[in-house]
């Protein structure tokens, strides 16, 4: 089947839905969903954004220019994950806290105000990766309609191009909680540091990065290809010198370069897995 059969099918499941609310975070995948359930004659679709000291401003910023370009209903509801200290403590399974805190929201939404489902935007490669929060879709009764379409992340992204969509080429966008390896604690201070220190790196035109936050310990990832203009001297001392003013002691680079979802190495090396429909909201790797 065709990414372009695959993508008639969701919109003919979608159609039949009728009212639905749609977790947006503004990801490749669930503005793509947004814009499938836009195309399908979906009656009434509801985006819901979760926001939270893990949510970058931009992304908030990015979700209400592209709802009032496709002319979708948007709010905005706050979650409180941050203060759940089975989240903060960050477990392996911390994503599952932030979710059920997200689903039950929409589910409590979708009581009150007689919507049939809840949609988020996992798709089949979803189910290849640490996803605990998948768990919470399940149990709050959320539906994934690109992984039930069959649809992939390169097909998304193919589609999302025809479409016209800005997210086609749009880097991987998971929470600042990510940063943090599993076990150390997340904190308001240590997801302002990653945010701040994320964004003055932008300004040298590294558009795919993470600054992983070990303590008193700054790790940057990039792509190799970038290796050379954050070592150029007076980049690399500016950079330095930015990042200790934000309270890191030491800053490194790593040397295998950018990779999405490096976080969950660990689990790998301790053998720790999730059954294989373990997935979270789209872009929710480590």
């Amino acid at each position: 089947m065709t990414a372009e059969d695959k993508f008639n099918r969701l919109k003919e499941n979608l159609k039949k839905m009728e009212r639905a609310i749609i977790a947006f975070s503004g990801g490749v995948d669930s503005t793509f969903l947004l814009k499938a359930a836009s195309a399908s004659g979906l009656r009434d679709v509801l985006a819901v954004t979760g926001v939270s000291e893990s949510l970058p401003h931009e992304e908030l910023t990015f979700a209400r220019e592209m709802t009032s370009t496709l002319k979708i209903n948007h709010r905005e509801i706050v979650t409180d994950e941050l203060n759940d200290k089975r989240y903060a403590d960050n477990p392996p399974d911390r994503c599952y806290y932030c979710k059920k805190e997200l689903f039950g929201k929409l589910k409590d939404i979708a009581v009150r105000e007689k919507y049939s489902y809840i949609l988020d935007g996992s798709n089949v490669d979803d189910s290849r990766d640490w996803r605990p929060g998948r768990r919470a879709a399940r149990e709050e009764g959320v539906c994934s309609p690109l992984l039930d379409a069959g649809l992939n992340k390169d097909e998304i992204r193919t589609l999302s191009r025809l479409l016209g969509l800005p997210t086609w080429d749009k880097p991987a966008t998971p929470c600042l909680s990510s940063r943090f390896p599993y076990g150390q604690k997340i904190t308001l201070e240590g997801l302002g540091k990653v945010y701040q220190a994320e964004q003055y790196i932008r300004q040298f035109g590294i558009k795919e990065l993470r600054v992983r936050n070990h303590a008193d310990v700054a790790r940057i990832e990039i792509n190799s290809d970038d290796f050379r203009v954050i070592l150029e001297d007076d980049v690399r001392e500016r950079i330095v010198d930015h990042l200790k003013s934000l309270g890191f002691r030491y800053v490194t680079l790593d040397l295998q370069g950018f990779r999405s979802g490096s976080g969950n190495e660990v689990l790998s090396d301790q053998g720790i897995k999730e059954d294989s429909d373990s997935a979270g909201r789209d872009d929710a790797s480590q």
